[in-house]
């Protein structure tokens, strides 16, 4: 199972999960990285400690993290 989630203060907020025993699943959990992206956010697909940034959902993943963009200057 998988898991797309919002890294938050203090705790991440779960915004989709995806299995292979739950149709639909996956190009649900898509759709709301999608929509995440075009809202400005980033991801990356977490494995231990390493961090790789995505812009698709990797079906194999099993944790996706959806942060906010830093902005400098």
């Amino acid at each position: 199972m998988g898991e797309l989630v919002r890294r938050l203060l203090g705790r991440d907020q779960v915004i989709a999960t995806w299995s292979s025993s739950e149709p639909g699943s996956y190009d649900a959990a898509a759709a709301a990285l999608r929509h995440e992206l075009e809202q400005g956010h980033t991801a990356a697909r977490a494995d231990g400690e390493k961090l790789e940034s995505v812009t698709e959902l990797p079906e194999d993943a099993e944790l996706v993290v959806v942060t906010t963009a830093m902005g400098g200057g």
